[in-house]
C-alpha cells in the first residue's frame, strides 16, 4: 500500500512538472530569440538615419565603425549603384547576395540563416530613391544566450518537486500503513489472547475509526470475560465456604464410623471442589484489571469479608480483629480476586488452627503500595519456604499444611497460590512469618505503581513495624 502511494504519486508528479516545464522551457527560448532579433532590430534602426543623408563611402565606414554592432564585426550596409556611383558593401558581409536582393525587391526586413547564426536584413530608402539593406548579424550564442541555464532550473526543480512529492507520499504512506500494522497486530494478539491489545486512536479518518471500534470491541470482550471469571469466582466461594462450615460441624459429630465416613466425604469432597477452581483458573484468561481507574476499594472488601467470617468465628469462639479499613484503600486489582485471595486465606485460618484460635486482618496504606496481613493465633508453619514453594508450584500443600501439632494433614495450596498470583500481577509478591498473635501471618504485599522493588519493600517493612505498634480494634 505505502510503495502503491508512492508510485502513484511519482507518475503524477512526473506528467505535472513535463506539462509545466517543458512548455516553459520552449516558452524561455523563444523569449531568448525574440531578445536578440530585437536587438538586431535596434542595431539596424540606428543606421536608418544616416543612409537617409549620405551614401558617401568614408561616412558610411566611419557611422558602421561606431556603431555597437559594427565595433562587433556584426553590421554591413549594403548601397546599391546610384548612377555613375557603384554599389557599396561596407562591414562583415555574411548573408548571401541573393538574400539581399530577395530584401530589396520585396521592401521589407526579413532573417535569414547564415555562418555562425543569422543575419537580419533592413531596408532603407536613400535620397535617390533606392534601397539599401542594413545586415546584422546574430550568432547562434545570442539567440540561444540563457537557455541552458533556463532548462538546467527547470530541471532541477522538476526533480525537486519529484523527489519532494515521493518523500510526502512516503510520509503519507506511513501515516496510513503504520495504524493498519498495528490494526493487524492488535488483532492477532487478541485472537492470541492476550486481552489488553489496543490500537493507538490516530492516523486517517477511516483507521482511527476502525481503531475505536476495535479498541471497544475489545473492552467489551474482556468485560465478558471478566464477568464469567468473577462468575466463577464467586460460585466457587459459594462452594468453599459452606463447606467449610460443613467440615466444622462433622468434626463435632464425634467418633463412630457413620461420622468418620462423613468426614471423608467432606474432605473428599473439598478437594474435589478444590481441583475444579484450579482448573477453571487456570484454564481462563487473564482478565486483570488495567488502566486508569481501574481496581477496587481494599478496605471496602476487607470489611465485607470480615462481616462475614466473623459470624463463623462467633460460633467457634474466635476472637476476630481488622485494622487500617477506616479509609478507603485503593488497589490496581480486581475487586474479584481480592475477593478470592481474601477467602482463601482465612478459609485456611478456619481449616488448620484450633477452635478458638484468634485470628485478625491488618491494612497498611503508603503512598506507593498497600500491606494486607492475615494472622491467626495457631501453632505457625515450621517451614514457610517450603510452603511458599508449595503454593507456586500448585502442587499439594497449602498455607498452612507444615504446621505442628493441632495443624492440617494437607491441602491443595490454593490459598497461598490465589494470593501469591493476585500479588504478582501487581509487582508485589507474599511472605510467610510469625505473627504477634503466636501464630502464622501471611503478608500480602500489593504494589500500587511502578516503583523499584527495594523502595517498595523498604516502605513495606517501615508500614508494618508502624502498625505492629497499634493493637488492631475489634472486628
Amino acid at each position: 500500500m505505502r510503495w502503491a502511494l508512492v508510485k502513484v504519486c511519482l507518475a503524477v508528479t512526473t506528467m505535472v512538472v513535463a506539462a509545466f516545464a517543458v512548455p516553459l522551457g520552449l516558452v524561455i527560448q523563444e523569449m531568448a530569440r525574440d531578445r536578440a532579433f530585437s536587438a538586431a532590430e535596434r542595431h539596424a534602426a540606428g543606421m536608418g538615419p544616416t543612409l537617409s543623408i549620405t551614401t558617401d563611402r568614408a561616412e558610411l565606414t566611419r557611422a558602421v565603425a561606431t556603431s555597437e554592432a559594427g565595433g562587433q564585426g556584426r553590421m554591413a550596409v549594403h548601397v546599391p549603384a546610384v548612377g555613375s556611383h557603384p554599389a557599396l558593401t561596407i562591414g562583415d558581409r555574411r548573408a548571401h547576395a541573393h538574400d539581399v536582393a530577395a530584401t530589396r525587391e520585396q521592401g521589407r526586413a526579413r532573417t535569414v540563416t547564415a555562418p555562425g547564426g543569422y543575419a537580419l536584413l533592413q531596408p532603407f530608402a536613400i535620397g535617390s530613391g533606392e534601397i539599401a539593406v542594413v545586415e546584422i548579424h546574430v550568432p547562434e550564442r545570442e539567440v540561444s544566450k540563457g537557455v541552458t541555464t533556463a532548462w538546467l532550473v527547470l530541471a532541477g526543480v522538476g526533480v525537486g518537486l519529484v523527489i519532494g512529492s515521493v518523500a510526502v507520499a512516503d510520509r503519507l504512506g506511513v501515516r496510513m500503513v503504520r495504524p493498519a500494522r498495528r490494526l493487524v497486530g492488535a488483532a492477532r494478539d487478541l485472537g492470541e489472547g492476550r486481552l489488553g491489545a489496543r490500537v493507538p486512536e490516530e492516523g486517517p479518518t477511516e483507521l482511527r475509526l476502525a481503531a475505536v471500534a476495535f479498541n471497544s470491541m475489545a473492552d467489551q470482550v474482556v468485560h465478558l470475560l471478566a464477568n464469567e471469571r468473577e462468575l466463577a469466582a464467586d460460585l466457587s466461594h459459594r462452594l468453599r465456604t459452606p463447606l467449610t462450615v460443613l467440615r466444622l460441624n462433622a468434626a463435632s459429630l464425634g467418633d463412630g464410623p457413620a461420622a468418620e465416613q462423613t468426614r471423608i466425604a467432606v474432605e473428599k469432597l473439598e478437594r474435589e471442589v478444590d481441583t475444579i477452581i484450579r482448573t477453571a483458573r487456570d484454564a481462563k484468561p487473564r482478565t486483570a484489571a488495567s488502566g486508569p481507574g481501574a481496581g477496587c476499594d481494599a478496605a471496602e472488601v476487607i470489611r465485607e469479608r470480615m462481616e462475614f467470617w466473623s459470624a463463623l468465628a462467633e460460633d467457634e469462639g474466635r476472637e476476630a480483629r481488622v485494622a487500617g479499613v477506616e479509609r478507603p484503600v485503593w488497589i490496581p486489582v480486581a475487586r474479584a480476586d481480592l475477593v478470592a485471595a481474601l477467602d482463601a486465606l482465612l478459609s485456611n485460618v478456619f481449616r488448620h488452627t484450633r477452635e478458638g484460635a484468634a485470628f485478625a486482618v491488618d491494612v497498611h496504606s503508603g503512598e506507593d503500595a498497600v500491606i494486607v496481613l492475615v494472622s491467626d493465633a495457631g501453632d505457625g508453619i515450621t517451614d514457610p519456604k517450603a510452603a511458599l514453594a508449595r503454593g507456586s508450584s500448585g502442587g499439594t500443600g497449602g498455607t498452612n499444611d507444615v504446621r505442628g501439632p493441632g495443624g492440617a494433614i494437607g491441602s491443595t495450596g490454593l490459598g497461598l497460590d490465589i494470593a501469591r498470583r493476585l500479588a504478582e500481577s501487581t509487582g508485589g509478591d507474599v511472605r510467610i512469618g510469625r505473627s504477634v498473635l503466636g501464630g502464622t501471618e501471611v503478608r500480602l504485599w500489593l504494589q500500587r505503581g511502578a516503583v523499584r522493588p527495594s523502595a517498595g519493600r523498604r516502605a513495606a517493612r517501615a508500614m508494618v513495624r508502624r502498625r505492629r505498634r497499634t493493637p488492631a480494634r475489634g472486628g
